[in-house]
């Protein structure tokens, strides 16, 4: 019998507009349009399919912006499969005070943040002065906070982030989708193809680490996580995954590393992202296959 997974990075998108409408984030005044949902149902049924035991539903950002309120309703719903991990506009000076009531009351269990735009180049809406105050309650409340990146702006955001980690070094944080030139979006792959772009991505023996989240290999509060964008892309340029987390496994240690469907935005069936999950873990021993597979994510959320 397989063992059990631990999916860290599932989206949930509602069939229902009217009760859960789009909204957008800071900067920006539209959404992306959404012709699927993805329920909570829909993912419960094939969790229970695949062996995954516990999710985290992740705000979908460019669908609802800022208002988690689906994530958050499934999540009381379903709360022992659940852990709602809510985006929110860390430059609104409300928001600290927002976020301790939704983790106190509500059930949420994680904090993302996230640019709305990859044409802004800035990080204030990381390391704000009144973005810092964001990661000051999610340190007081003992909630990890992921961060997402696009694959443009890592050179300057990377380093910002390792100096936030240094000063937060009992707050878990978490680098969605690897923070290598590897987290190379769908929408940027397509808009690459049509401008006639076609940038190299690393190879071995390094695939990119020495530029990028190698920083953080002395940090011990901060963790890779791999999605479907990554094994994506991997297997697109003819590198086996496998090699990749343990190549990362080996700078980081595979405690420090997890798995995410991004399910409601990759688009590969479940079944696939779950069997591609314990493939891209083949060069793990037993003991490290079972923290990227489930400790890791269980640990960092106490699940």
């Amino acid at each position: 019998m397989q063992a059990s997974i631990f999916d860290s990075h599932a989206h949930l998108i509602s069939g229902d507009w009217e009760t859960y409408p789009p909204s957008p984030m800071r900067g920006v005044s539209t959404w992306t349009s959404m012709p699927y949902s993805v329920t909570a149902e829909t993912l419960l049924a094939e969790m229970n399919r695949h062996g995954v035991s516990k999710a985290c539903i992740v705000q979908r950002g460019h669908v609802y912006g800022y208002d988690n309120r689906y994530i958050i309703d499934c999540g009381k719903r379903y709360s022992d499969r659940f852990i709602p991990v809510v985006i929110l506009d860390a430059q609104n000076p409300d928001t600290p005070a927002y976020l301790k009531e939704i983790v106190e009351h509500h059930g949420v269990r994680g904090l993302r943040l996230a640019q709305s735009s990859p044409f802004h180049y800035d990080t204030a809406w990381m390391n704000a002065p009144a973005s810092m105050d964001s990661w000051r309650m999610a340190a007081d409340l003992g909630i990890p906070v992921n961060i997402i990146i696009s694959r443009r702006h890592l050179p300057w955001v990377l380093p910002a982030l390792k100096m936030i980690a240094e000063e937060f070094s009992e707050l878990p944080i978490i680098i969605d989708h690897l923070g290598t030139m590897w987290n190379y979006a769908h929408v940027e792959v397509e808009r690459d193809r049509t401008t006639g772009r076609s940038p190299d991505l690393p190879g071995a023996p390094d695939f990119g680490l020495a530029g990028t989240i190698g920083i953080f290999e002395c940090l011990q509060n901060v963790f890779i996580k791999m999605t479907e964008i990554n094994i994506d892309r991997l297997l697109s340029n003819g590198i086996e995954p496998a090699r990749v987390v343990r190549r990362f496994a080996d700078t980081f240690g595979a405690n420090r590393m997890m798995w995410g469907s991004d399910l409601g935005q990759s688009e590969w069936p479940y079944e696939c992202k779950a069997a591609t999950a314990r493939s891209a873990a083949d060069y793990l021993s037993v003991e490290e296959r079972a923290h990227f597979l489930f400790g890791t994510a269980a640990a960092v959320y106490s699940a």
